[in-house]
């Protein structure tokens, strides 16, 4: 898939798989939304989601930020321009058959900076990575970084993210 079609089939899982937990969602379409991709409501919550779709393993979050700046600090400055209500949709696409449904993983922006910084055994990193194992040329050889198991996009995790982040 081109990019532009991995963004629009990632909302489209998203949206879909909020709605068939009987959530009541909201996509704003068109280039250049602010923050956030999709709205989710629960009787009186609202949640506020940006999606990141991905075929290759990994999301680029913080690249733009990092020119001048440590991993961490870019990681933080990222972080600052990220309202603490909205979370974060990862969906993935890597070795995902076309009548499959890709993996997806819900995360505040406070727990995906949380990550970010681990990885590389501590150094951090601007990617986040579904699964990476570091080689025996990198720096952080023999870490594995992996997202949190917690973060699936199930119900109970919707349920979390709308008691801690839901308005």
């Amino acid at each position: 898939m081109k990019s532009w079609h991995v963004g629009v089939a990632a909302e489209a899982f998203a949206a879909a798989q909020f709605a068939r937990y009987t959530y009541d969602v909201s996509v704003q379409y068109g280039a250049n939304q602010p923050e956030y991709d999709l709205i989710a409501v629960s009787g009186d919550k609202m949640l506020k989601i940006s999606v990141k779709g991905s075929q290759d393993g990994s999301w680029g979050l913080t690249q733009s930020f990092k020119k001048g700046r440590t991993y961490h600090e870019a990681v933080q400055e990222w972080l600052s321009r990220h309202h603490k209500k909205t979370i974060f949709c990862l969906v993935q696409f890597k070795n995902v058959d076309d009548s499959q449904m890709p993996r997806m993983y819900l995360a505040s922006p406070e727990e995906i900076a949380e990550v970010l910084c681990r990885e590389a055994g501590g150094r951090g990193d601007t990617i986040l990575y579904e699964h990476h194992e570091w080689g025996p040329t990198a720096k952080a050889f023999g870490t594995v970084d992996n997202i949190p198991e917690t973060w699936l996009f199930t119900k109970e995790r919707v349920e979390e993210m709308f008691e801690k982040h839901g308005k």
